[in-house]
């Protein structure tokens, strides 16, 4: 004899079915994996995305959520206010200041270095070779508050020259941008920035050697994943791949 179910029978038989198949499926990630959320200065974005790739394949059980990559002055104001954040990677010492003082983070590490050039169009239509030419042309600047920005002004400062810039713009990336686009005949940004960029070529500034930002980086809290993250960044490997991206060499030691 066939039996038929009631139609509320057959749903719920087919809903702990679903159930059971996706706690077979949830069954398959490791049951200790530890999960991170990382902030990271714009200039570091390419770096980042392959120490991350790379740090995930020996790291399994470790998986990062997601990099947040902004002006480090936008992202120190994001930690401080309570965004969860397990590492942040900033573009100089002065902002990571405002983290730690503010009783955010563990002891920063130096781990990279980068100093700026002039970055123009390829054919260079302005014509500029130096820091006294960016008087006379539309220059992109970062913010003051920005890392780059505030290098960009002690450059200038230290050359004797003073101009106008066309935008302010609130991280790296975005003045990279307006340069390439052909928005400005020129911006002053990271060596790093421009070392992959095909429509750009650099300038090195006199003086750009004298103003060279150091970057740290920091656990917020005590998420041991976080600390093999940090440990991969500084070590050979992690040296190396920012090396390949245009980045100078850390002091990899405690700024305190």
């Amino acid at each position: 004899m066939r039996v038929t179910w009631p139609l509320a029978a057959r749903i719920l038989l087919a809903g702990t079915a679903a159930t059971l198949a996706l706690a077979s499926c949830s069954s398959d990630k490791p049951a200790d994996q530890q999960v991170i959320t990382v902030s990271a200065a714009a200039s570091l974005h390419e770096a980042f995305d392959q120490i991350a790739k790379e740090f995930q394949a020996e790291h399994p059980e470790v998986q990062i959520a997601g990099i947040n990559y902004d002006g480090s002055s936008t992202l120190a104001t994001q930690i401080v206010e309570g965004a969860d954040v397990d590492v942040f990677a900033s573009a100089d010492e002065r902002t990571m200041a405002e983290v730690t003082e503010a009783g955010f983070g563990h002891e920063p590490v130096i781990f990279a270095s980068n100093t700026l050039v002039i970055a123009v169009p390829k054919d260079n239509p302005a014509n500029i070779g130096s820091l006294s030419d960016l008087a006379g042309a539309s220059t992109v600047l970062c913010a003051a508050q920005v890392p780059c920005g505030n290098a960009s002004r002690q450059l200038l400062e230290n050359a004797g020259v003073e101009l106008k810039p066309v935008s302010e713009e609130q991280n790296v990336t975005a003045v990279v941008q307006k340069v390439a686009a052909g928005e400005a005949d020129a911006g002053l940004v990271y060596a790093s920035d421009v070392q992959d960029e095909p429509d750009l070529a650099a300038i090195v500034p006199e003086g750009a050697d004298e103003v060279v930002n150091s970057y740290p980086i920091a656990t917020l809290d005590e998420n041991p994943a976080a600390q093999e993250f940090l440990d991969f960044v500084i070590s050979e490997r992690g040296q190396e791949i920012l090396a390949e991206y245009g980045f100078g060499s850390g002091a990899a030691q405690g700024n305190g």
